[in-house]
């Protein structure tokens, strides 16, 4: 069961399985004792000394800890062709280090990336209009055609129309469960996540035999807007799950857009809003979204030059490094030499989806290893 669950891990999901024990005291748990396995060993009088835990909340903590059977949940998720993984696994997603409130443990089937930390969010109103199904698509093509991970919901309506962009474009897309993974919610959409999974993942923190839950979604949410560089609302009512995903996004420190919508359509009154507060950014366009990512952006624009010179000292990998590369990067790197080629060639020749190819050149530059060149070309540093 090795590949199933790493040994850190099988700390992380004990205390996941574990009823009243989330993300936020789980973290401060860490914190006190040094890490999960510590915790393991903490008696339940070390463990009432937590915020907000009582000495009876502390007595039946401790005695699920102990009684939790993690081995039955392994093999579910061995069943499943499932992975579950912590935030010590290097597969962990890099945006979620950076959020106060993590899940405990991830199940993940299919397979995450590092060029995955270049991702954007797509959310909106399950009830669309046909306009909002078009530009969610068109959005979804356009960040997956540039070599952003798109990640959604896979959800009705927006969500899944930004699923659809993506891997029709050939690019990565990961969906976020606000279920277990034994099955796909709603069923209408389980041939969409077949396809993501050739190209991308799916991904929950909620353990075999959670059942659809209302309560799940915002939860679900956070780690949409956790995971990502920033989050994309296409159409939003007043009152929308959409909009906790752009609050939360704000919170962590995210970007926020907005595709404008008719002005008295009540699916696009809260994306209106958030664009009038100034919470989101009127978004018409890729460039729009660029723009706002700073360097990242600069990296990722279809048409970009060389990189500023402070992202250049970000990137502290040098090419007698290319050991540490992934398959796809090894690849993307073989092909590129010393004398600038166009990137359209560079994908020809590595017979890989475009998608996957310009998510590797991002990574490789962002590593020092390549420089981008006025006319989509690329060369060796």
């Amino acid at each position: 069961m090795c590949d199933v669950i790493s040994q850190p891990a099988r700390a992380h999901l004990r205390w996941a399985l574990v009823d009243g024990v989330g993300p936020l005291l789980f973290s401060r748990m860490c914190e006190r004792f040094g890490d999960a396995q510590r915790a393991l060993a903490a008696s339940a009088s070390e463990l009432v000394a937590l915020p907000r835990v009582s000495n009876r909340s502390a007595d039946t903590f401790a005695a699920q800890r102990d009684a939790v059977n993690i081995e039955r949940e392994i093999e579910t998720a061995a069943t499943f062709g499932v992975r579950i993984i912590c935030r010590e696994d290097e597969a962990w997603p890099a945006g979620l280090r950076r959020i106060p409130d993590p899940p405990i443990v991830l199940y993940v089937k299919g397979e995450l990336r590092a060029t995955d930390a270049v991702a954007l969010a797509i959310v909106g109103s399950r009830r669309c209009s046909i306009y909002g199904s078009e530009q969610a698509r068109r959005f979804g093509e356009l960040l997956a055609g540039a070599g952003y991970t798109v990640v959604s919901g896979l959800a009705r309506g927006i969500d899944a129309f930004a699923h659809h962009g993506a891997v029709d474009s050939g690019g990565r897309s990961v969906a976020v469960f606000g279920r277990d993974l034994s099955d796909v919610y709603p069923a209408e959409n389980r041939a969409l996540a077949e396809r993501i999974l050739d190209c991308g993942a799916w991904i929950s923190e909620y353990p075999f035999g959670t059942a659809v839950r209302g309560g799940n979604f915002p939860s679900r949410n956070r780690i949409i807007a956790g995971m990502t560089l920033g989050t994309l609302v296409v159409e939003a009512a007043k009152r929308s799950g959409a909009l906790i995903t752009a609050r939360l996004a704000s919170e962590y420190n995210r970007e926020v857009f907005a595709v404008p919508g008719r002005a008295q359509d009540p699916t696009s009154l809260g994306a209106n809003a958030l664009i009038r507060d100034g919470a989101a950014k009127l978004t018409i366009g890729l460039e729009d979204i660029v723009d706002e990512l700073g360097d990242v952006g600069v990296a990722m624009h279809p048409e970009s030059g060389p990189l500023a010179s402070k992202s250049e000292r970000a990137g502290s990998t040098r090419a007698s490094d290319t050991a540490q590369l992934t398959d796809a990067e090894r690849s993307v790197f073989e092909k590129i030499s010393s004398e600038p080629v166009l990137q359209d060639l560079v994908s020809q020749r590595s017979e890989r989806p475009p998608g996957e190819v310009m998510a590797a050149l991002t990574s490789l530059e962002l590593k020092g290893l390549i420089r981008r060149l006025p006319g989509n070309l690329v060369q060796r540093r």
